[in-house]
């Protein structure tokens, strides 16, 4: 278990190194990542997916249902 332990330390201060530099990096450039306006529709688009592929299956299965039930 401890080995176990080590080796996730040891990932995630690689993974937070690589997220400081990527950050450090992007300020450089002048890069301050997405507005709260195209987080907002970022959000409805993925909202709206998530709606269509509810309706769809939800009609899949209604589909089903009924060719069980005869």
């Amino acid at each position: 278990m401890n080995d176990f332990s080590a080796a996730i330390r040891t990932y995630l201060r690689a993974l937070l190194s690589v997220r400081r530099a990527r950050l450090a990096s992007a300020r450089s450039r002048g890069d301050l990542g997405a507005s709260a306006v195209e987080l907002a529709i970022i959000t409805a688009v993925i909202l709206g997916i998530a709606v269509a592929l509810l309706a769809v299956i939800k009609t899949f299965v209604s589909s089903e249902s009924s060719q069980i039930h005869g």
